[in-house]
């Protein structure tokens, strides 16, 4: 069974000119146990509209979004969320926001405490429990969030564009930390969903790349990317799905396969 699948998933938009947007239709897709999914697509296909739907923040127009099997009806309880930008809470100290997603679940403070801790080393950040967002660089801000949503080890770690907002060299640090993390399984997560505009990206992370047309969002094209990790951007293979990928979104015949 698969831990997350949409089902003809449809999402229309009231506008206040009495006039309604469909933003995605028909979106059909499945997350596995075990895979990286990347969703890629230009602005305005409807990529964060998905991912929000799928961490039930939008409720469908049509369709359905479920859950191990059982629709998910409110906020999704087996996922969580990082967003382009970290939205921390600038009264707290870091110690205190990466607690928050625990103390809502009542968590018991002395454990709340030890897991916050130990998911703050894990995510590189140790000696900055008692700093405020403030004090941070935009990297640990952004680090941060990540170990605020893995935290409460959820199933599905959604991300929406969360290195779009980073200099080239930080995100390639914390791109990095995220999948050394996930391929030596140092954190309970048993899927991860990336929304990106970036193909590179797409295909340095994930195991299959979902392609999106616009206007409105559906699925165009699925790839899978059999190239194990660590994976070198410059390899002959790598260029060539880039490539492929490119080809596909702008309309343009693809001429080779991987």
């Amino acid at each position: 069974m698969a831990i997350i699948e949409t089902k003809n998933l449809t999402i229309i938009f009231d506008m206040p000119n009495n006039t309604r947007i469909t933003v995605v239709e028909d979106i059909n897709l499945s997350l596995e146990e075990g895979e990286f999914v990347a969703i890629l697509g230009p602005s305005g296909a409807g990529k964060s509209t998905i991912v929000r739907a799928i961490a039930g923040l939008i409720k469908p127009t049509h369709g359905e979004v479920l859950y191990r099997g059982k629709l998910v009806e409110g906020v999704n309880p087996g996922v969580s969320m990082v967003f382009q930008t970290a939205a921390l809470f600038p009264w707290l100290t870091v110690l205190e926001n990466v607690e928050i997603g625990l103390k809502a679940k009542g968590v018991p403070p002395k454990e709340r405490r030890e897991r916050a801790l130990k998911m703050i080393d894990l995510i590189g950040l140790d000696g900055f429990e008692s700093a405020y967002p403030k004090e941070l660089s935009g990297g640990m801000r952004q680090r941060v969030g990540f170990a605020r949503a893995l935290v409460v080890e959820p199933e599905v770690l959604l991300m929406d564009e969360p290195f779009s907002g980073l200099d080239v060299l930080t995100a390639e640090n914390l791109r990095n930390d995220l999948l050394e993390l996930w391929i030596e399984k140092r954190i309970p997560t048993k899927t991860i969903l990336l929304i990106t505009h970036s193909i590179e990206e797409a295909v340095y992370l994930a195991d299959r790349v979902i392609v999106l047309d616009k206007n409105p969002g559906r699925i165009k094209q699925e790839i899978y990317i059999n190239i194990p990790h660590w994976r070198d951007r410059e390899s002959e293979e790598f260029i060539r799905l880039v490539d492929r990928i490119y080809s596909i979104m702008m309309g343009k015949p693809v001429t080779a396969k991987p």
